[in-house]
């Protein structure tokens, strides 16, 4: 190799390597380039981003079952505030049947687990099972064939009302200017045999939950809880459902940013088309903190606890089921319901 030919080579060489420098400097500036501009994708606000945060918060916990005589109600509830207590919650509702039998001793374990916790305000209605010590025989265990035992509703609605503090098993409160109606079954089958597992609300309950929503006239969302679902519309309620449904469906016609919220049925959230009913009102049917079930009302998961969390976004409520056995939200259980204005 002549050394002309020798110093071409090189220079040729020298080009190609700074073409392939280039080339690499280019393409790298411009992934660098991609990396710094490219826009992030819009996040819709949620509790833990928003500024200012949610106008109301919380949760309701339905069907808590908690009983003297079995442990694994109460861990469900333990485990369930432990969780609560770490999101932003102002107020929490117990969304009837907070023990399984209704007995003192019964409501002295559910008060052993609040104790523990530094609550925010709390609310309950009343559920079938808080009238369930009718049923327990002389030995102390649920017996179909011990009523009559002496025991009475009205005792038991004593009970549940000394525990929560009202004068009657339905109630109201305003939470940070928001509306939550207690609504509660006011007789058992020791008062009213037909009535079975449903609930029974009087004229006097009815005509009060009217009053009270005549008074609503800015559409400020309204949170009604009861306990027993309803039957389809246009049709009174049997047992195990809402029995003067007509009744009450015609009283919360006028108005369109109600949420009505039941639970009894202790179904999982994993079905979410169980859990949403659009009529003139908003229908959610709450799962369970003591037992979930599955469709065939089986208790698929024993470990399983869940809840209803719910936040008001100006005009619209986000509503996500939570899990509280290792604290995740449920995917299939969120709903985003835009307001009326």
């Amino acid at each position: 190799m002549t050394r002309r030919y020798f110093i071409k080579w090189l220079l040729l060489a020298a080009a190609v390597m700074g073409g392939i420098y280039l080339s690499f400097t280019t393409w790298w500036q411009r992934k660098l380039g991609e990396i710094v501009i490219k826009p992030k994708p819009k996040i819709e606000p949620t509790a833990e981003n928003a500024p200012g945060g949610p106008a109301l918060s919380f949760f309701l916990l339905s069907d808590l079952h908690v009983t003297a005589d079995e442990p694994h109600p109460s861990r469900h509830l333990q485990r369930a505030l432990e969780d609560v207590m770490t999101i932003p919650t102002d107020t929490i509702i117990l969304g009837g049947d907070l023990t399984d039998f209704g007995r003192k001793r019964d409501y002295d374990e559910l008060k052993g687990i609040l104790d523990k916790f530094d609550l925010p305000p709390l609310y309950a209605n009343m559920g079938n099972h808080d009238y369930y010590d009718i049923w327990i025989d002389e030995k102390g265990s649920f017996n179909e064939k011990a009523m009559p035992n002496g025991k009475t509703d009205a005792q038991s609605r004593e009970r549940f009302q000394q525990f929560m503090g009202v004068d009657k098993p339905y109630h109201d409160a305003w939470i940070k200017g928001y509306h939550f109606i207690m609504v509660s079954q006011e007789c058992y089958v020791q008062e009213k045999p037909e009535v079975g597992e449903g609930a029974w609300y009087s004229d006097e309950q009815l005509e009060w939950l009217k009053g009270l929503l005549s008074q609503h006239k800015d559409n400020q969302p309204v949170f009604i809880m009861i306990h027993q679902p309803l039957p389809p519309a246009g049709q009174d309620g049997r047992p195990h459902q809402l029995i003067r449904a007509k009744a009450f469906r015609e009283i919360l016609k006028p108005y369109p940013n109600i949420f009505v919220f039941s639970g009894h049925q202790h179904r999982d959230f994993r079905f979410p088309q169980d859990h949403y009913v659009k009529e003139t009102f908003h229908w959610f049917a709450n799962s369970s903190v003591g037992r979930v079930l599955n469709r065939q009302f089986k208790q698929e998961y024993p470990d399983s606890a869940q809840g209803l969390y719910v936040q008001v976004w100006g005009n619209r409520a986000v509503l996500r089921g939570r899990e509280f056995s290792n604290r995740t939200w449920v995917d299939q259980a969120e709903w985003t319901v835009e307001l009326m204005v």
